[in-house]
């Protein structure tokens, strides 16, 4: 009796696996063909951190004052700045971000009193070197043209 029992019991559960294969096996594929295709980013995705530019000087709006370095809980952000001749406020003149270290809980952008930093949205960062655990931040925001 109980041979017929675990015959049957293990019948039953090759039909519901088979019943769900076949169910999977008929839908329509999801597969995207990536680097040549790839899917929305949701509105709210957060990447790294980048600096924000000034619209009217064109210049970064970071004024180095370290608040987004002390409200960093990863402790991930490093900020120096100097007084330019003729400016009333510091410039930043570096910025460097440990991407490995980060958690993206956006602190650092809460904190900022000029709304100098701001999430990217971009999501490719993958490399076979270890570009992203100190990334300068003034350097991308050099290389970086200007909207108009």
């Amino acid at each position: 009796m109980k041979a017929v029992r675990e015959v049957l019991s293990g019948t039953k559960s090759l039909l519901v696996g088979m019943r769900l294969t076949l169910r999977e096996f008929f839908k329509p594929t999801i597969t995207v063909q990536y680097p040549h295709q790839t899917l929305p980013m949701p509105e709210r995705f957060r990447g790294h951190i980048e600096l924000r530019r000034d619209p009217e000087t064109g210049k970064a709006l970071c004024t180095a004052c370290k608040l987004c370095e002390r409200a960093c809980p990863s402790d991930c952000i490093l900020v120096d700045g100097v007084k330019l001749e003729g400016e009333k406020k510091k410039s930043v003149t570096d910025y460097h971000l440990n991407f490995t270290q980060c958690s993206l809980c956006g602190a650092c952008i809460e904190a900022c009193p000029s709304d100098a930093i701001q999430f990217t949205k971009r999501y490719n960062l993958a490399s076979q070197t270890n570009d992203y655990r100190n990334m300068d931040l003034v350097q991308r925001f050099k290389d970086q043209p200007e909207k108009k």
